[in-house]
């Protein structure tokens, strides 16, 4: 039997996002992009759905400048590793960043490891299933490179300034 995945389009000034849900939940958020497995699609109207009309309201309220002060309900699916990792990204404070070693140390203090690798934070940031919701687009590498970001890095650059972060002071990767 095939899963329901209900897809909602959301047009913003970064590109066409595609919101996922399971009906109650937000299960993705990508931007320019999407891809599913063996799944029955539903696309629908945010009317249609709670859920959508919620995340809506979020993003309509996140395009505008404004911190939303509201979350609607995520449902990921990912390994313990990539979920400790993006819970720390939910707890990145809105118009700031912080970097992949930021993100590693704070692993390696909270399950007591010794080492941690930022490129394992740099896999688990990636796999980020609700960009924005979840916001990757916060992470930077070290010294203020840019690093990647799934929905491309000129998507990332308009996040942060529409958060008031001044992105003059980090970089973009040299190839």
């Amino acid at each position: 039997m095939m899963k329901k995945i209900y897809i909602y389009k959301y047009n913003s000034e970064v590109g066409n996002i595609r919101v996922t849900s399971d009906g109650e939940n937000v299960t993705g958020l990508l931007i320019n992009k999407i891809g599913y497995d063996d799944a029955e699609i539903i696309s629908v109207t945010a009317e249609n759905l709670d859920i959508f009309n919620e995340t809506k309201r979020w993003l309509d309220c996140y395009f505008s400048g404004i911190e939303p002060n509201f979350m609607p309900t995520i449902k990921v699916k990912g390994s313990e590793f990539s979920k400790s990792v993006w819970k720390i990204l939910c707890e990145i404070p809105y118009g700031k960043v912080i970097t992949y070693g930021d993100i590693a140390k704070r692993i390696m203090f909270d399950t007591g490891k010794r080492k941690m690798s930022a490129q394992a934070i740099g896999g688990a940031v990636k796999r980020n299933p609700v960009s924005i919701l979840i916001p990757c687009h916060r992470v930077v590498g070290a010294g203020g490179n840019l690093t990647g970001y799934r929905g491309g890095l000129n998507v990332k650059v308009k996040l942060l300034q529409l958060e008031g972060i001044d992105v003059s002071k980090f970089y973009m990767p040299s190839k």
